[in-house]
């Protein structure tokens, strides 16, 4: 209520569009009766509120305020707003450091709650960080400001309710300014996570190389960059979540494992494995190929996504011929028992992904380029046909995404 009374006091001397929106997540009794207050509120600042219902349901160990958050952050992104304001305060950011601190979080974690993030497409700003409650409660009562007690916060089984209740009053008596120097922690621990991230950004890009990591440049690094960089990857490719003691087994196990092991990592949406001397990212979840896909995008733009993929055209002495590919040409799937024509014989499909290095997680799922006439004349990134080069050929790459 203090953050919508503030901008709406601003909008009135800054005149931008201001609206607001109240996520209904069904869980209390009376939560028809806070859409009511909001309405009420935002109606009388002639403010335009979307009500939103959210189904909250935890699964396996998820925790109901994990489920929750995430229910309201979809709903975030689904605003059209530059900004989507909070109104998170100092007491919340200390709250959230000890939480952290209290699962063993890293200097991400207790880095807490930034003042301002990019939320896809928009801001995520939290402009009250620096005020406490109390200094809230007060600006409420100046501004006859009336509000909503929401029940389940005086349940001290949350441990976020714990900490407030219970255990901060007894460290407010002995550090009253408890508040300020966890606030300047979570700060400090943003500017190492930034330097961490540099760091790991740096060393990712040297030990990638098309999209695979190189065992050899990885194990030149320490362990825990190693960890860091693993850890960036799978953020990179947006994984979701994995534990630091399955990260850490995996990197041990990277090194560790013996030939003729694979070791894997499992995320949301991505496995990593390593395969030789690389370590391989897949997605989990693969649209199976379609039947038939005409190159001509690819022809005019230099590349194009493809199942799970990308297929990218580069010019090459030894590649397709461009007036070949101009008269058509197709991705299709495997069938299996296909033969590429070499400059001596022909050579199954098989066998050239396996020396090439290729996964079997990822053989079946690697396509082939065919011309209009029906010749097979590329297997994408690993050979080309020898009847279908030219000295102004391009040289087809396909790197799964």
């Amino acid at each position: 209520m203090v953050l919508l009374d503030l901008l709406w006091r601003c909008r009135e001397q800054r005149h931008f569009h201001l609206c607001a929106v109240h996520v209904h997540h069904g869980l209390s009794p009376h939560a028809d009766e806070w859409v009511a207050h909001c309405r009420a509120a935002c109606q009388a600042r002639d403010i335009p509120l979307r009500v939103e219902r959210v189904s909250v349901r935890p699964e396996g160990g998820e925790s109901l305020e994990a489920v929750a958050r995430e229910a309201r952050y979809q709903v975030y992104r689904q605003s059209t707003a530059a900004a989507v304001a909070l109104a998170h305060h100092r007491d919340d950011q200390a709250e959230t450091v000890l939480l952290q601190l209290l699962r063993g979080g890293g200097p991400h974690a207790l880095a807490a709650m930034p003042a301002l993030r990019r939320l896809d497409a928009r801001w995520l700003w939290r402009p009250l960080l620096s005020w406490s409650r109390r200094e809230l409660a007060e600006y409420a009562a100046a501004r006859a400001l009336t509000w909503v007690d929401d029940e389940s916060n005086a349940d001290t089984r949350w441990r976020r309710n714990l900490l407030r209740h219970d255990i901060l009053p007894l460290i407010e008596t002995a550090v009253p300014d408890y508040r300020q120097h966890l606030q300047r922690s979570a700060q400090m621990m943003a500017q190492a996570a930034q330097i961490l991230d540099e760091v790991a950004d740096q060393d990712l890009d040297a030990c990638l190389q098309q999209s695979r990591l190189l065992l050899s440049r990885l194990g030149v690094l320490s362990p825990p960059r190693q960890r860091q960089l693993l850890a960036r990857w799978l953020k990179r490719l947006a994984a979701g979540e994995v534990g630091p003691d399955a990260l850490e087994d995996f990197r041990r196990q990277l090194f560790a494992a013996g030939p003729d092991r694979n070791p894997r990592l499992s995320a949301a949406t991505v496995d990593l494995f390593r395969y030789r001397d690389l370590v391989w990212a897949v997605p989990r979840q693969t649209a199976p190929l379609p039947a038939l896909q005409p190159l001509g995008e690819v022809m005019a733009a230099g590349d194009m996504a493809f199942a799970g993929g990308r297929l990218t055209l580069v010019p090459h002495e030894q590649g397709i011929a461009r007036a070949l590919l101009a008269a058509g040409a197709t991705l299709r799937p495997r069938d299996g028992g296909e033969r590429l024509r070499l400059t001596v014989g022909r050579k199954p499909v098989k066998t050239l992904l396996q020396e090439a290095g290729i996964p079997p997680v990822l053989r079946q799922r690697w396509p082939l380029l065919y011309l209009a006439d029906g010749r097979l004349a590329a297997v994408p990134s690993v050979a080309v046909a020898a009847d279908c080069r030219g000295p102004d050929g391009v040289w087809p790459l396909w790197l799964p995404q």
